[in-house]
């Protein structure tokens, strides 16, 4: 299940929208108009559909307004036919283009492909359990707290948890996260994650479990 915010000054089409993809097990949010978007709806929401033509603030300026805000796709939802309208909207950081009247078959299918892809490779953020990646910064928060990792222990545990439930042996982690040519060898590996569980046994969280003549892994339940 995901959460969708569906911004669009059509009631009748808010109403469908709501309809079809609660009907796919989705969340979703209506909003009548772009300036009622706020920080809170694009921190929750996992996809966002909006309508270009809107008075007041129209979907471009809305987009151009929330999307370092929103790290999720944005759907635009327009009339607006025209290859400057569609390279405007892709260009302010639209993630794709639905023109109207559009099939709400075809409209589930695409939600689904950006939800799939988002999900594959997140651009900001990514939770696991209780823990919070902040993939820019490279950083790690519990609860809204920074957990205070070195570079080497951080870098480990976004590998692992970006792979959540599959096996690496020390090796393999040592080059990914390393390179082939550092000093060292994947002895440290058990050094580091040794000290990220001590310090992540403060938080009450345990993620990373040993798999016994292999490797480590973050646990899939944590994901």
């Amino acid at each position: 299940m995901a959460h969708i915010l569906a911004v669009d000054d059509d009631a009748e089409l808010r109403r469908l929208l709501v309809t079809a993809l609660t009907r796919e097990g989705h969340q979703v949010a209506a909003l009548d108009r772009g300036d009622a978007v706020t920080e809170a709806h694009c921190q929750w929401a996992h996809c966002i559909l909006l309508d270009v033509m809107m008075p007041g603030e129209d979907g471009f300026a809305t987009c151009r307004r929330i999307r370092a805000l929103a790290d999720c796709p944005i759907l635009f939802l327009t009339a607006k036919t025209g290859e400057a309208d569609v390279i405007r909207g892709l260009g302010l950081g639209g993630d794709d283009y639905l023109v109207k009247p559009f099939r709400l078959g075809e409209l589930r299918a695409r939600v689904a492909a950006h939800l799939r892809r988002q999900e594959r490779t997140p651009q900001r953020r990514l939770c696991r359990g209780g823990l919070e990646f902040d993939l820019r910064e490279k950083a790690l928060y519990r609860e809204g707290q920074p957990v205070a990792l070195t570079r080497g222990e951080y870098a480990i545990c976004e590998h692992l948890a970006l792979h959540a439930g599959q096996t690496f042996s020390k090796e393999q982690i040592y080059e990914t996260v390393f390179g082939f040519d550092a000093p060292g060898d994947q002895s440290a590996v058990t050094e580091h994650v040794k000290n990220i569980r001590a310090k992540l046994r403060v938080w009450g969280q345990n993620p990373i479990e040993t798999v016994w003549g292999v490797g480590y892994r973050w646990k899939r339940n944590e994901s």
